[in-house]
C-alpha cells in the first residue's frame, strides 16, 4: 500500500473497468502556478478534467479518482495501436507551473513521490516500462507536459520507464550534425516503432516537428529544437531495441 490523502474529483466515468485494462501510466504537469488552483480545477465538475493522483510541490500525494474508474486526463491521444488512452491508463498530475508560467524543476520530494507511486502502480497492475509515458508522448500536437525537466533518466535507472543509456560525451559529438533524407526516414520509422503516432512525411509538416519535439523532451532533454540531427537518430536506433 501507499499512503495518499483522499480529495475526490467528480470528473470520471461511472462505469468501473477491470484491473487488467490498466496498461499505462501517464505523467502530466498541472501548468498552474499554485497547488490549490490545480486541485480546484481537477475537482471542479465544470472543468471536465481530472487525474487519478496529484503530487503537490511538497511531495504529498492526493487520490482524486480511484484507480478502477476512468479519469479524464489524456484527451485525444494514441500510442502504438492504442487510441483514447483514458480508458487504459492511470493519470498522475504533478504540480508545476509549466512552460506558460516559468517552468520549474520538479522538487526532490515530488521526485521521491513519483518514484514511490510509480513502483506501487507498476507492481499492482503489472505495467510495462514501455507503457510509462508523458502527456506529450501520446498527444504531441497538443501537449508539452511533463516537459524536459521531468526526471526520465533518474526514473529509468530505477526501472520506471526507459532511457537510452548512450554515452553522453559521444552523443554530444553528434549533436547538430546534419543527416540526409534517408536517415530522416529511418528516424521517423524508429519513432513509430517506439510508439509515436505515424504520420506521412511532408515538407513543412508542423505535426512532424511537434513529434520531434516530444521525442526530444523525453529523450534529448538538453536541446529541444525540433530538428532531427545525428544525435537524435542514434538515440532512436538505441531505443527501438527496448520498445519492440
Amino acid at each position: 500500500m501507499i499512503h495518499t490523502t483522499l480529495n475526490y474529483s467528480s470528473n470520471f466515468d461511472i462505469k468501473k473497468r477491470r484491473r487488467k485494462e490498466i496498461k499505462f501510466i501517464i505523467f502530466h504537469y498541472t501548468g498552474m502556478k499554485k497547488d490549490v488552483d490545480a486541485i480546484n480545477k481537477l475537482t471542479n465538475s465544470k472543468s471536465k478534467v481530472s487525474s487519478h493522483y496529484f503530487i503537490k510541490r511538497n511531495g504529498k500525494i492526493l487520490t482524486l479518482v480511484p484507480d478502477l474508474y476512468i479519469s479524464w486526463h489524456a484527451g485525444i491521444s494514441s500510442w502504438k495501436n492504442y487510441k483514447s488512452l483514458n480508458k487504459l491508463s492511470i493519470g498522475i498530475e504533478i504540480s508545476n507551473p509549466g512552460h506558460q508560467y516559468k517552468y520549474k524543476n520538479f522538487t526532490k520530494n515530488q521526485i521521491n513521490s513519483i518514484l514511490k507511486l510509480s513502483r506501487y502502480l507498476v507492481k499492482k497492475y503489472k505495467i510495462k516500462s514501455k507503457f510509462i509515458l508523458g502527456h506529450s508522448d501520446i498527444a504531441p500536437n497538443r501537449k508539452k507536459d511533463p516537459g524536459e525537466k521531468f526526471p526520465w533518466e533518474f526514473l529509468a535507472k530505477r526501472k520506471i520507464g526507459y532511457w537510452h543509456n548512450l554515452n553522453q560525451k559521444k552523443l554530444l559529438v553528434e549533436r547538430r550534425k546534419v543527416i540526409n533524407e534517408i536517415d530522416k526516414d529511418v528516424f521517423f520509422k524508429n519513432l513509430h516503432i517506439i510508439g509515436y503516432t505515424k504520420s506521412v512525411r511532408k515538407k513543412n509538416n508542423q505535426y512532424l516537428k511537434k513529434i520531434i519535439i516530444a521525442f526530444q523532451r523525453r529523450f534529448r532533454q538538453s536541446l529541444i529544437n525540433g530538428i532531427v540531427d545525428k544525435e537524435c537518430l542514434l538515440i532512436s536506433k538505441k531505443l527501438i531495441k527496448k520498445f519492440k
